[in-house]
């Protein structure tokens, strides 16, 4: 039987992989970064908990296993990265070397890490192909002529937040930019935003220049439609062949109730 390892930060992404991997017959090894992921797949036969830092415990539970692939999946939280990292003998080393202590950084090191013990580290859209966001518009509800004007500026300013990796996500309205994302994440900017500048945002997500498909792929799934939902946003952009669209159905059926438009376009 093929193995594949996940290792595993918050959110659901890990789950439908995995559901997707054992419905062809995989054997799936899970590797949990965080408390905080989901509970079903702490429950899992082949769960093991280790903290980032530990790279080469890691790394030994993946060769003992003869697991020669794995996938990153689920967020990987800036705000409790270094504030938790436990570090081993490895881990030491590898925080050495490291040019600066950026989350991309961090991971772009075990992967190196990892293809150094000749462990091959898997685009996030394996097996999830058919989840990549679309260039359409995905409701019944369309932007505007207005709205088009809103979404160019929201694009060009998150493309200029992704490149100097201060987060992927803006909001807009009536032409203007009203929130960036910071390190509390793309749910908190949401709220903010509603906050401050009121009903029908427009919540744009993009992905980075150079986005690496093996680490942290931008995602839409349906909490962020129920914060866009929460602010009474009028739509929510999203970049396409760069982006998970989860739960597409649900999101969609949430979106047209609340007349928002989700609409993938390319860049």
């Amino acid at each position: 039987m093929k193995k594949v390892g996940i290792i595993v930060g918050n959110g659901k992404l890990p789950l439908y992989f995995l559901n997707e991997a054992e419905a062809k017959g995989i054997e799936v090894y899970l590797i949990g970064l965080f408390d905080t992921i989901e509970e079903k797949i702490k429950q899992h036969k082949n769960y093991r908990s280790f903290n980032i830092g530990e790279i080469g415990e890691i790394t030994k539970y993946l060769l003992l296993n003869d697991i020669r692939e794995v996938v990153m999946l689920g967020k990987v939280e800036k705000s409790i990265l270094f504030q938790e990292m436990k570090l081993d003998y490895f881990g030491e080393r590898l925080m050495e070397k490291l040019p600066d202590r950026k989350d991309e950084t961090l991971l772009f090191g075990v992967i190196s890490f990892l293809r150094l013990n000749k462990i091959k580290v898997l685009p996030q859209n394996h097996l999830l192909g058919e989840m990549m966001f679309r260039e359409k518009c995905y409701t019944k509800n369309i932007p505007s002529q207005e709205d088009y004007k809103t979404i160019k500026i929201g694009v060009e300013a998150a493309k200029a937040l992704s490149e100097v990796d201060a987060g992927q996500t803006v909001v807009c309205k009536d032409s203007s930019v009203v929130a960036l994302e910071g390190i509390e994440g793309t749910d908190k900017t949401i709220e903010r935003a509603g906050k401050y500048a009121g009903e029908d945002c427009i919540i744009i997500k993009m992905a980075r220049p150079q986005q690496d498909m093996r680490v942290d792929i931008p995602a839409v799934g349906i909490e962020t439609i129920k914060r866009a939902v929460q602010i009474k946003a009028k739509g929510i952009v999203a970049e396409a062949n760069r982006m998970l669209f989860l739960d597409i159905k649900e999101c969609v059926e949430l979106a047209e109730k609340n007349n928002i438009f989700i609409i993938g376009v390319k860049i």
